[in-house]
């Protein structure tokens, strides 16, 4: 089906009849999005980035992402493959890139566009922007719809030094579009543009587009949900060839620090998998990052190649992108082969981008006076708890429980060691009341 903002706004969904409510999810989960309740994990939307991390590593296969399929493209009239480069990375080197184009063609697409050229594109253009010498340091890739989603719930303060430029998808599907409404003189809404995508936070970017009125990206097909379809597709002949294929440095996109090399910054650094993310962006907070020119952060380890949606192992698919690149870059060196028409395409719209706005995770209550007296009872209750981060309470942390607590959403006593605290009180208090006797009774009793 084809998702509406209204139905869709985090592809990240719980498989209630898996959950076991074990603690996996809530220790992971960067965001601390999810609790424990009723023996069943909850997602706060509020905090959820669809990172994807609790997909990783939930035992049951309890969380999913919910992404469109292949029958979706029956509502348009003609339909356009936005392949990731890290699709590539899911078939041995023997597997040519215009053989797996051409697979693409075979299982319902009418043509197919390279993210990987976009991903061109829009290096020249964040070469350029790093150039200019008033914007905030460091400059942080925005082309990480998780990372950029972390940036807004928990560190607002660098929303700034996001840079302000379209990800790679985002302009492939604008460029994408406009060819095609024109090559076939159709209604721009008869073209239904898919993004064959590792990750579940480009579901969500897509129906809740970040700087942006509206994505130009009609839906998300995950990796995994094609792959079977694809594989049977692929041409039994490697030298059947698409008329599609980009340079190494596009392709390079689909690994960490593929950014970097395509962009050539200097002094910039390549983190990746969300918790170093996380912990890199507390320093940038701290002021530990003053001389780093530029940041390539990724949410899945690897990059995209480590996306919760893709199928092939990690360093599998490492090794075959690499041997990839390899090969191409052999092949041929395409660093000024963009043409001007396809560099000006990458900056339509840049005037139009919408501001990134923070998305607040810990908003007590809307009464100011309510929120300071919960803000003073979070602290307190906070103060009496052991502060081990067991997340036996079913909250990830004791801070989280504090909140809970607070909000109404939990009680000192779903706290394992208070629990315990207090049936050892009431059962020093039945010792001495079973001691006691009525006073008619208690010959020993003073007179």
């Amino acid at each position: 089906m084809v998702f509406s903002v209204s139905e869709c706004f985090h592809s990240v969904r719980l498989i209630a009849n898996r959950c076991q409510g074990c603690v996996n999810c809530i220790k992971r989960c960067p965001t601390e999005a999810i609790r424990i309740r009723g023996g069943k994990a909850r997602i706060i939307e509020a905090r959820c980035i669809d990172c994807g991390e609790c997909i990783r590593c939930c035992p049951r296969h309890a969380k999913t992402a919910v992404t469109d399929s292949l029958a979706d493209l029956e509502h348009f009239r003609y339909n356009i493959a936005l392949p990731a480069p890290s699709l590539y990375a899911q078939f041995p080197v023997e597997y040519s890139i215009q053989c797996i184009l051409s697979g693409l063609l075979t299982i319902g697409f009418d043509e197919v566009f390279e993210v990987a050229h976009g991903a061109e594109i829009v290096s020249l253009a964040i070469r350029d922007y790093l150039q200019r010498h008033d914007i905030p340091r460091p400059a942080i890739s925005s082309a990480c719809p998780a990372v950029v989603r972390l940036i807004q719930v928990k560190y607002p303060e660098l929303i700034a030094h996001l840079v302000p430029i379209d990800a790679p998808v985002e302009v492939a599907a604008r460029i994408a579009r406009a060819e095609a409404a024109q090559k076939l003189q159709l209604d721009p809404e008869e073209i239904g543009i898919w993004f064959l995508s590792p990750c579940a936070a480009k579901m969500t970017a897509v129906q809740q587009p970040l700087g942006s009125e509206k994505s130009n990206i009609t839906g998300v097909i995950g990796i995994s949900k094609l792959y079977s379809a694809l594989l049977k597709a692929l041409p039994k002949d490697s030298n059947d060839s698409c008329d599609y294929q980009a340079s190494w440095l596009g392709v390079g996109w689909a690994m960490a620090g593929g950014e970097t090399s395509a962009v050539g910054a200097s002094n910039a650094l390549v983190v990746h998998e969300i918790h170093n993310v996380n912990e890199m962006l507390e320093q940038i907070v701290m002021g530990k990052m003053s001389g780093i020119q530029f940041i390539e952060g990724l949410a899945c380890s690897g990059g995209c190649i480590g996306g919760p949606l893709t199928v092939e192992n990690r360093f599998v698919a490492e090794y075959c992108m690499q041997k990839r690149a390899r090969l191409m870059e052999t092949e041929d060196k395409m660093n000024a082969r963009l043409p001007q028409e396809a560099y000006i395409a990458s900056q339509l719209g840049a005037d139009e981008r919408r501001a990134i706005e923070p998305r607040p995770i810990l908003r007590l209550d809307e009464d100011i006076f309510k929120a300071m007296y919960k803000v003073e009872q979070l602290e307190k209750t906070l103060e009496t708890l052991p502060g081990l981060d067991c997340g036996s309470c079913g909250s990830p942390s004791c801070k989280a429980l504090a909140e809970d607590i607070a909000q109404g959403n939990a009680t000192e006593a779903d706290c394992v060691f208070k629990l315990r605290e207090r049936v050892r009180d009431l059962a020093r208090e039945m010792v001495d009341l079973a001691e006691k006797l009525p006073p008619p009774l208690d010959k020993e009793a003073k007179e």
